[in-house]
């Protein structure tokens, strides 16, 4: 049995044999175990728009407040192990100490926290995604299987290309269109692939 943390209500987790999921109707926070852990805490607070995003009419937030997620995703993979994944750059891995997330591999070594905890990146665009979606996973598991590692091009943006309103005005003038921006659904979606690498990661 696998436990899927922080997973969407009727998404891809659920009505899987050997999966115990926790929506958020379940709060993924109060998980006791005994189960070894898929987690997808919530990124928004932790991204590079963790303070409200590019525009100044937006009202700024605090940094990794996430109501304690991450914190309980992380004390969950380290006490029953499992995996948490979470986008690149995430300011989570410096607020709680975690090891690098290297592009090629689990890290060296000297790159193992006292958990037993290791890091890599992935591009889910090799397992599935639309886009490119460079992914750090942090994991504490028996044995740290060879993934993907492998970069993606001429995938679709997440974005549209623009990092404010001011840059997309400039460009507008120019007569620079924006990229097709990928929906919303789609950037959140977790491809069958990937999932099925993470639980394969988790029940080996």
């Amino acid at each position: 049995m696998v436990s899927a943390l922080f997973v969407e209500t009727g998404g891809v987790y659920c009505n899987l044999e050997g999966v115990d999921p926790w929506d958020q109707a379940r709060d993924a926070r109060q998980y006791a175990g005994p189960h070894p852990v898929v987690a997808h805490p919530p990124c928004k607070r932790w991204g590079r728009y963790w303070s409200g995003g590019p525009n100044p009419k937006h009202p700024r937030q605090k940094l990794g407040d996430d109501g304690g997620c991450f914190a309980a995703a992380l004390y969950a993979v380290r006490t029953w192990g499992g995996v948490i994944e979470h986008p690149e750059a995430s300011h989570a891995w410096s607020w709680f100490g975690l090891p690098r997330a290297p592009r090629l591999g689990w890290g060296w070594s000297n790159e193992i926290d006292r958990y037993g905890g290791r890091a890599c990146a992935v591009t889910q665009g090799r397992y599935g995604h639309k886009g490119r979606k460079l992914t750090w996973l942090y994991a504490v598991l028996p044995v740290f299987p060879a993934l993907d590692w492998r970069d993606c091009e001429n995938m679709q943006r997440m974005d549209a290309g623009f990092q404010s309103s001011e840059q997309r005005r400039q460009a507008r003038q120019k007569g620079i269109k924006p990229i097709g921006m990928m929906s919303r659904a789609d950037r959140l979606n977790t491809p069958l692939p990937f999932r099925d690498l993470l639980l394969s990661m988790v029940r080996q």
